[in-house]
């Protein structure tokens, strides 16, 4: 089947249910600390934007299980994230999905999966080799990388758990958890989800900006290299757009980039 065909396909609607324990987990899996009363204390609870994203990874695995792609070879390339209002503590979120676009890179199609809610829209970019050549439009080039030094240097510890605590809210792949399925995929260990590292950038983010990271409403970015738990990643950001937005990289300090083309907008100022 023609990958182009895919476009417009629509992937149905679904609600799901949480509680405040998954919120305040995802918080932990993602780098809260105990002292962040309102990321992991009930009464308090800030859900952070990002959550939802975990709600929502049914859609690009209902496109893989209808055989659009091989899932076996496919990789996650991006990720964008708008926020349209905050998540309630604990309650349901019906969505919908379809698949927006079909790019043709040639050797490899991406295929661009939003879901849609009340509360969010969410693009998932999967690339899939030997898809392309379909005659479709190549689409959109990587962004260039910033010339000038970045205006904040961040450092961002993430925990050997962190993929065991990660993969609890939904993404149970086995090459997170398991070193054999991690060899499998061509990795040396277990690595860490790329949707994992994009949310755990954004609470040294949000402090830099003078934000709280639940206040949050786009982030973006394109995961280039893996991250593993227990890493030490770095992080390069530069003011960017109207009120508190930045574009920012990420990566071990003597590694490769691990998140690229990345970009955090916080409250607008009026």
């Amino acid at each position: 089947m023609n990958a182009g065909t895919w476009r417009g396909h629509d992937l149905g609607t679904r609600t799901t249910s949480y509680d405040e324990r998954e919120a305040i987990l995802y918080a932990l899996a993602v780098g809260a600390r105990a002292d962040d009363l309102d990321l992991v204390f009930e009464e308090r609870l800030r859900v952070l934007p990002t959550f939802a994203l975990t709600r929502a990874q049914w859609a690009p695995d209902a496109l893989g299980e209808l055989g659009a792609f091989d899932t076996a070879t496919a990789v996650h390339g991006s990720q964008k994230l708008r926020v349209l209002r905050p998540l309630p503590r604990s309650g349901e979120l019906t969505m919908s999905a379809y698949v927006a676009e079909v790019w043709d890179k040639g050797s490899a199609a991406v295929f661009d999966v939003e879901v849609v809610s009340s509360h969010f829209v969410a693009t998932w970019s999967l690339f899939a080799p030997g898809r392309g050549g379909f005659g479709g439009r190549r689409g959109p080039s990587a962004p260039r990388p910033q010339e000038q030094g970045p205006g904040h240097t961040l450092d961002l510890s993430t925990s050997t758990e962190q993929a065991a605590l990660y993969r609890l809210l939904g993404d149970r792949h086995h090459m997170h958890i398991d070193p054999e399925a991690a060899k499998e995929a061509g990795m040396p260990r277990p690595f860490l989800h790329g949707l994992c590292t994009l949310a755990s950038a954004v609470l040294p983010l949000a402090d830099a900006a003078g934000e709280h990271p639940a206040d949050l409403t786009e982030l973006e970015g394109r995961f280039t290299a893996p991250a593993f738990p227990g890493d030490r990643l770095r992080i390069k950001a530069w003011e960017h757009g109207r009120g508190t937005g930045l574009r920012f990289e990420a990566g071990a300090p003597d590694g490769p980039v691990a998140l690229s083309a990345g970009r955090a907008q916080f409250r607008v100022a009026t």
